[in-house]
């Protein structure tokens, strides 16, 4: 059996050859793993870091920049394993849960398996224990529960980056969005297709604007639009 592991990458010189060094150093016993980084036309010198990287990964290197989602169908289109797995090139998440997610997918039989952020945590405005990106959070919780509501399911988080997929059920799939929306409309018609969705908790370690996060309150509002269009389309 293969894992192909597919890492969008825009303009992340300063985390990718560390988070690759980590998805390699993942042991996943008898899976193989098939590593797919696509470049969607960096600008900061991630291009020239990932030509000069030594090792067996297949390197896509878009012309112009296309948005995440494009990066995402370049990487599905070329993957060859039994599952798939998105990896975001920052370190926000660990690849460690690879193994565990896996496990859960294979001895459930389930045909998706994504990760859930915030399990156990509580949300605090001061402290040590300050929730980092708190609109973020009150966000993602907003659209979490209208997603529940219109879809009829019960998730908790509806935008993590780990999504574990039995390869046929995600090539089968035809996703129209080229941005960061591609999770989300992925997600509402995986569900209107009657695909059943598996979560368990991961590791999550949010940076912060100044260390390169690129989503922000815009995306949150063109997930909602999503998450009602598809739901009445």
């Amino acid at each position: 059996m293969k894992l192909s592991i597919i890492v969008p990458i825009y303009n992340e010189k300063n985390t990718i050859r560390e988070l690759v060094r980590r998805v390699n150093g993942v042991d996943l016993g008898k899976i193989k793993k098939e590593i797919i980084l696509v470049d969607d036309c960096s600008k900061d010198g991630s291009r020239e870091i990932l030509k000069k990287l030594k090792g067996s990964y297949k390197k896509i290197f878009h012309k112009k920049n296309s948005g995440k989602g494009a990066a995402l169908k370049t990487g599905i289109k070329s993957a060859t394993g039994d599952f798939t797995i998105f990896q975001d090139a920052d370190l926000e998440y660990n690849p460690s849960d690879y193994k565990k997610m896996l496990n859960y997918l294979i001895g459930k039989n389930a045909e998706v398996v994504i990760g859930t952020r915030f399990e156990g945590q509580k949300f605090a405005l001061f402290g040590k224990r300050k929730t980092i990106h708190s609109t973020h959070w009150v966000g993602n919780k907003i659209l979490t529960f209208v997603f529940n509501i219109l879809y009829n399911v019960s998730l908790t988080d509806i935008e993590p980056c780990y999504k574990l997929f039995k390869s046929d059920v995600l090539k089968g799939m035809d996703i129209k969005a080229n941005g960061f929306e591609y999770d989300i409309e992925l997600l509402c018609k995986l569900v209107k297709k009657g695909v059943k969705i598996r979560q368990i908790p991961i590791s999550y370690n949010p940076r912060r604007f100044e260390e390169g996060k690129k989503i922000n309150w815009k995306d949150g509002l063109i997930a909602f639009w999503v998450i009602v269009k598809h739901r009445f389309s």
